[in-house]
C-alpha cells in the first residue's frame, strides 16, 4: 500500500506560480515512478507530468511543457510540481499518482498508476 497526500494548491492570478507537493508513505519511495494528473470540471482526468524513480527521466504533456517542472526528493519521500506562467485553463484538481511496476518508459495514462492521492485544487483567475 502507498498513501499519497497532495498539498500546495490554491487561487492564483494568471501568469503566477504555484508549487504542488505530494508526500508518499507506505513503501520505499525510490522504488516507483511518480506522475501528476489533473481534472477540470466536466472533463476527463489528463496526464500532466511524470518522473522516474531515480529522477533521471521526466516527461510532460505538451500543454505544460516549458511551464511546469516535476521533481522529487527521495530522501523526503516527496514529489513536486512547480508551475509557472499559469493560465486559466490550468484550473483543475491536481492528483499525484504512483506507478509501482518496472517499465522501460514513464506512464502517461491513468491505468499505468496504482495509487492516487485525494487531489488538490488549483484555480487560476484571469
Amino acid at each position: 500500500q502507498v498513501q499519497l497526500v497532495e498539498s500546495g494548491g490554491g487561487l492564483v492570478q494568471a501568469g503566477g506560480s504555484l508549487r504542488l507537493s505530494c508526500a508518499a508513505s507506505g513503501r520505499t519511495f525510490s522504488n516507483y515512478d511518480m506522475g501528476w494528473f489533473r481534472q477540470a470540471p466536466g472533463k476527463e482526468r489528463e496526464f500532466v507530468a511524470a518522473i522516474s524513480r531515480s529522477a533521471g527521466s521526466t516527461y510532460y504533456a505538451d500543454s505544460v511543457k516549458g511551464r511546469f517542472t516535476i521533481s522529487r526528493d527521495n530522501a523526503k519521500n516527496t514529489v513536486y510540481l512547480q508551475m509557472h506562467s499559469l493560465k486559466p485553463e490550468d484550473t483543475a484538481v491536481y492528483y499525484c499518482a504512483a506507478d509501482l511496476a518496472w517499465k522501460f518508459s514513464l506512464g502517461t495514462t491513468m491505468k499505468d498508476y496504482d495509487y492516487w492521492g485525494q487531489g488538490t485544487q488549483v484555480t487560476v483567475s484571469s
